[in-house]
């Protein structure tokens, strides 16, 4: 995007089980056996470019990412911040949930653009990442299943050595409404309205040559 050869780009995915580590955790001491505690429990490590510590990804997750082309990309750092989490909260509130801006003391991953319930609990974190020419937002969104995010950041951050609450980490389904739809889905579609609420989207496919980027890419981001 950034050379101009692809527009604005919206994705929100539905990930494999992943630990996605960050550049602080991968310079830790027991960053090896995190990603041996990440692979135990069923998950694959990864290392992202953007973003704080160790968050999780599964098939209850939504993987959002969102590139834009921009001349001056360190001139919106924190307005692209604020629009991302504040959009993430209106289409969490659609099903009814009491979706906040803000970290929870104690939160995985721990952010001032989180996005929580009741103040309580942590539905979701975004990351960015500028190059020169694009920036990139990034995020986690917990769908469903705050379990399995749960039970494998236990030993993981047990290994990194980092302090924090795992009651503090939720899922949608168990804050929406008894009478909304707060499947995966649902939530797609929820964060897809409030995305077309600023865009006219329109569908596409990545094309072959930025799927063989990816592939080629790829192993710099499998901690040795």
């Amino acid at each position: 995007m950034a050379a101009g050869e692809l527009p604005e780009t919206l994705r929100l995915a539905r990930p494999g089980a992943m630990v996605a580590f960050g550049k602080q955790d991968a310079v830790t001491a027991g960053y090896a056996d995190a990603v041996r505690a990440a692979r135990a429990g069923g998950f694959e490590p990864v290392l992202r470019l953007a973003g704080g510590r160790a968050a999780v990804f599964h098939k209850q997750t939504i993987a959002l990412a969102h590139a834009v082309p921009d001349p001056a990309p360190r001139m919106g750092i924190h307005s692209r911040f604020n629009w991302t989490a504040d959009l993430i909260a209106r289409a969490l509130r659609r099903p009814g949930v009491d979706a906040r801006v803000g970290e929870v003391p104690g939160e995985y991953c721990p952010g001032g653009y989180s996005v929580n319930a009741r103040g309580a609990v942590k539905l979701a974190g975004i990351g960015q990442r500028l190059i020169a020419g694009a920036s990139h937002m990034g995020g986690v969104i917990v769908a469903g299943d705050a379990s399995r995010v749960r039970d494998v950041l236990v030993p993981v951050y047990d290994a990194l050595d980092l302090d924090w609450a795992p009651g503090t980490t939720g899922a949608v389904e168990d804050e929406a409404n008894a009478s909304a739809r707060s499947s995966w889905a649902a939530v797609r579609d929820a964060l897809l309205a409030e995305y077309g609420r600023e865009y006219d989207i329109v569908e596409a496919e990545l094309d072959p040559e930025t799927i063989a980027l990816a592939r080629e890419l790829a192993p710099q981001h499998r901690p040795r």
